[in-house]
């Protein structure tokens, strides 16, 4: 499910952080007030003093490879690239799935190389 449009927006997230350092400084005293002050979801301003990140700035749970991971990927297709041997959807699947085998098991799905 998407988030409102207000929840995403670098507005937003500004005035939870000034809403949280006014709560750690003191100058407000509850989550309650300073919700309404800087006109923030209250139970949002909650989680995110509790250590709770916003969905924009987590991994997702879907995503199979770490940067990394990744990052090795596109070095050997620059590589072979380079070599005139650029390397087919097939290939970057097996590569990735042999990352894969190497950590945790597991496969990535069948539209995955095309989408990397």
């Amino acid at each position: 499910m998407q988030q409102p449009n207000h929840v995403q927006s670098p507005l937003y997230e500004s005035r939870l952080s000034l809403a949280k350092r006014a709560i750690d400084q003191g100058k407000i005293q509850s989550n309650r007030g300073a919700a309404e002050t800087y006109h923030v979801n209250r139970m949002t301003l909650k989680r995110r003093r509790d250590g709770t990140h916003s969905r924009r700035d987590c991994t997702p749970n879907s995503r199979k490879l770490t940067d990394p991971e990744e990052f090795m990927i596109i070095r050997r297709i620059l590589d072979l690239d380079s070599r005139g041997f650029p390397p087919r959807l097939r290939d970057v699947e097996d590569m990735a799935n042999k990352l894969l085998a190497d950590r945790a098991g597991g496969k990535v799905g069948k539209k995955w190389p095309a989408n990397f």
